[in-house]
């Protein structure tokens, strides 16, 4: 029944607006301030919505907001669910299998991370290019539904090539702005590229588990956005990620990490990361 649950989801949620969303976007921890910057806006608690789960976590409000990006009209998730949580990987998809439901074609998945490579710091932004599930499941495990996808999706390029490049492109525009207005030099170079790894938390990683995960190819650890990119993958969408570096991991330095940490950096960086959004939504 899941796939009848999603389509009564998304008949709720068009009887609640008129826009008919063309890009969804799903915000991690401290990062929920953009959906407050949409135009036309309409929000709806998550306990509105037929068989959506409730956010538990700080940092995440737990609505959908329905609005305008620079005229473009898009769906965010203001927090998500997270496996942790002690949701269901169906429970934690299904966001994403009702935005599939409605016709969207195109997500864009951001969290907040911890950075495994020293280049990285907290308070700038990775552009995920690929990613490790370390989570001991796959998401998409037990009977199939062709009605959302193959039994066998493809995961060669779960991160689109060409919403990369745009990315890339608009992050460049803004951080030479930012040099023209004489802005410290430091703060152009605030977006990377690189491997996201997801666990399954809550607790945050061992060192010893971070040494791992560099030798794996880590660049960046969190506890969401796979499970979400590989069910839009399963329903053909175009998927791209951004990670918000708000800590180093754990044996990167002497400091000891807290979720506290995660929402202040997040609020840090708010403004280039709502700008960078709201350009690249508007090249979609």
């Amino acid at each position: 029944m899941i796939y009848e649950n999603a389509q009564e989801a998304a008949q709720y949620i068009r009887s609640r607006s008129d826009l008919t969303p063309k890009v969804a976007v799903v915000l991690g921890s401290g990062l929920g301030a953009f959906a407050d910057t949409l135009e036309d806006a309409i929000s709806i608690q998550y306990k509105e919505i037929p068989h959506f789960a409730l956010s538990t976590v700080e940092g995440h409000a737990g609505r959908l907001v329905l609005g305008k990006a620079n005229r473009i009209p898009i769906a965010v998730q203001q927090g998500r669910f997270h496996y942790y949580e002690g949701y269901s990987m169906e429970q934690v998809m299904f966001p994403m299998r009702t935005f599939g439901v409605l016709g969207i074609r195109t997500v864009i998945l951001t969290n907040a991370a911890g950075s495994l490579n020293t280049e990285m710091s907290p308070g700038s932004l990775m552009l995920i290019s690929d990613h490790l599930n370390m989570m001991g499941v796959n998401p998409l495990r037990g009977p199939n539904d062709e009605r959302f996808g193959a039994r066998f999706p493809d995961m060669t390029n779960v991160y689109d090539r060409e919403l990369q490049e745009i990315i890339v492109a608009e992050a460049d525009k803004i951080a030479q702005e930012r040099l023209e207005s004489g802005a410290d030099p430091r703060l152009t170079d605030f977006l990377h590229r690189g491997v996201y790894c997801a666990l399954s938390g809550p607790t945050y990683e061992t060192p010893a588990e971070i040494r791992m995960y560099r030798l794996l190819g880590a660049d960046a650890v969190g506890m969401s956005t796979v499970p979400e990119a590989i069910a839009a993958r399963h329903l053909g969408m175009r998927v791209a990620g951004i990670s918000c570096i708000t800590n180093f991991a754990a044996g990167m330095t002497e400091e000891a990490i807290n979720h506290e940490e995660v929402m202040e950096t997040g609020a840090r960086v708010a403004s280039v990361f709502q700008e960078l959004l709201k350009r690249v939504i508007s090249r979609l």
